[in-house]
């Protein structure tokens, strides 16, 4: 009966529901940082895919499109200024970027079974400043800076 009683009076580990206004104070580990802009980077692709397609379309019709293609991001495209479409295609640059290295991070792990925090942990850093540094690299390429 006493080893009831001890074991009763033991504090037990609180998992609570995170509130929405909560979430702003919350700290993520590396990984769930990594897991959230994975899904977000995925959502952004979907919702980009119709410039995609047109950038595609419109680069290889013919010479004359091509000159339209790149005049849009110098000049604009209709009311858009060429900066804006520029943004875009940085953003389209970086959620492909972070998807994939991030999908090569979970292929890597599922293979190497690197299932540990620590190991967990510095592959999630590894996939934020890689996918960061090449879409520095990329976009200062698209800016024109280089």
């Amino acid at each position: 009966m006493a080893d009831i009683s001890a074991k009763a009076d033991r504090q037990r580990p609180v998992y609570r529901n995170i509130h929405i206004t909560q979430i702003v104070g919350y700290r993520l580990p590396p990984a769930g940082i990594v897991s959230i802009l994975h899904r977000i980077s995925g959502a952004l692709m979907f919702v980009l895919l119709p410039f995609v397609v047109w950038l595609f379309d419109t680069s290889l019709t013919s010479e004359i499109s091509f000159e339209r293609f790149a005049s849009a991001f110098n000049a604009g495209l209709g009311f858009l200024p060429g900066w804006f479409i520029k943004l875009v295609a940085l953003a389209l640059i970086w959620a492909y970027l972070h998807h994939f290295i991030a999908g090569v991070r979970h292929l890597y792990m599922d293979v190497m079974h690197a299932v540990t925090a620590d190991a967990g942990a510095k592959s999630a850093l590894f996939t934020l400043a890689s996918s960061a540094l090449l879409t520095v690299v990329l976009g200062a390429k698209l800016f024109g800076l280089y």
